[in-house]
Parts: structure tokens; sequence; C-alpha cells
């Protein structure tokens, strides 16, 4: 244990001298056997169920429930793993939905999570936009790991149209910002699911959609864990 901290020690102080910083002081030193650090992470990331007939299911896991609809998705790069009170709010909604025939936008698709549920949950088209690459790179791979097909795209590449369906699991100060462009995109009859959303936020959200104008009814679906989601649907 001696030349462990002796050994410690040096390389420390020989970073601190590269980085002109004083070296920290060691509290204490212990050996590590050999682990499966891999398998241990993938321990984190069990199968996720969202109700009785979804499940997300990394692929290093077997489907609990083989008759589900298991949605195959490991963490990486883009947000949305089906944990997050935000993404699980969105997916509830989506399962209870009638999607048939239904044209569905992801607003911010991240790695595509909702974007695929909608699509194995029914829908006939299924497009998701996001600014980030590769988050649209990774909803790409993810999509195609699923036998999904969608459409990923940057949001100025969107191009002219409206959708029966349009989800947003973003922030509540973007969702603010994008109203204008969000509502656009909702066809008559439509609805729009928006999450990422504080409780104590919902109220503003709501107000800010009302003040467009438009026959669009909002309210809060649901709330978990201090998070809401909103649903409205366009009337004319």
């Amino acid at each position: 244990m001696v030349d462990s901290c002796t050994e410690v020690a040096g390389l420390l102080a020989a970073a601190a001298e590269k980085a002109d910083r004083p070296a920290p002081a060691i509290a204490a030193v212990r050996e590590v056997g050999d682990t499966d650090w891999v398998r241990q992470t993938q321990a984190q990331f069990p199968p996720t169920r969202i109700d009785e007939r979804l499940w997300i299911v990394p692929t290093w896991h077997e489907p609990p429930d083989a008759a589900a609809i298991n949605i195959r998705l490991d963490p990486g790069v883009a947000f949305g793993t089906g944990t997050h009170p935000t993404t699980r709010l969105c997916l509830l909604w989506l399962a209870q939905a009638d999607l048939r025939n239904a044209c569905v936008l992801d607003y911010g698709c991240g790695s595509g999570i909702l974007a695929i549920a909608a699509a194995r949950l029914g829908a006939r088209a299924v497009v998701g936009t996001d600014i980030d690459l590769l988050a649209l790179e990774a909803a790409r791979a993810n999509s195609e790991i699923n036998h999904v097909v969608a459409r990923y795209t940057a949001p100025q590449e969107l191009g002219r149209g409206q959708y029966d369906v349009v989800l947003a699991n973003i922030l509540a100060n973007p969702l603010l910002i994008l109203a204008p462009a969000l509502v656009e995109r909702l066809a008559p009859g439509g609805c729009i699911v928006l999450s990422g959303i504080l409780d104590r936020q919902a109220q503003q959200v709501i107000d800010a959609y009302a003040e467009l104008q438009v026959d669009l009814s909002l309210a809060v679906w649901r709330s978990e864990n201090g998070w809401s989601c909103v649903v409205g649907m366009r009337q004319h």
C-alpha cells in the first residue's frame, strides 16, 4: 500500500506541476479488483415498462414481455431513454392515443424514442427534427434497430406541411419561444403534446399558447415527479 500511495502521489505531483497548480492531498488509496465495468454500467439500465403493452428495452436485455411492443434503445449521446418523467409522460400519452393513419412530428427528437414509439403504435408517417446533428444520427440508427421507417431532418429542412400529432419534449423556455412554429405545424383536429415542463411552469406555457389566438384548448394531461405534460387539440 505504501508503494501504491507513493506512486499515486508522484503521478499527481507531476500532473500538478505541468498544470502549474498545487498537488491535491491523497486521503486514501485502495486496490480495486478485476471488474466487468461494461456489465456494471449496463446493469444501471434495466428494461423500463411504460404501460401494459409498451416497454423500452436496452439491446443487452431480453424483453420481459415478448408479446408487448418492445422498443430497443441504448443510452447514448442523445436525450431520451424512457426513464425520465418528461419522456415517460409522452410515451404514456402515445400508448393510449389512437394513432392509426396519423402523421406525427417529433420536434426536438433527441434519440428518436417518441418517433419510434409513434411508428410502432400505428402512426402512418413519422418525422423527427432536432438542431443537434448527433441526435439526428442517433435517431436514424435507433429507428433502423427497431425496423421503423421515419424521416429525421433539421428544423429548417422540414418543408411545409401540418401533422395530426405534434410532440415537443424539450423545456419550458424553448416551448414558449417555439409556440407559433409548433402550432403552425398542427393540423385542424390534431393534438399537440408538450413536455419538459415543471409543474410550476405549466400555467405559463398554457397561457402563452392561448395568446396565439388559435382555437387550441390546452390543459395539464398528467404530472409525474414534479413534471407536467400539457396536451391540447386544435379545433380549426
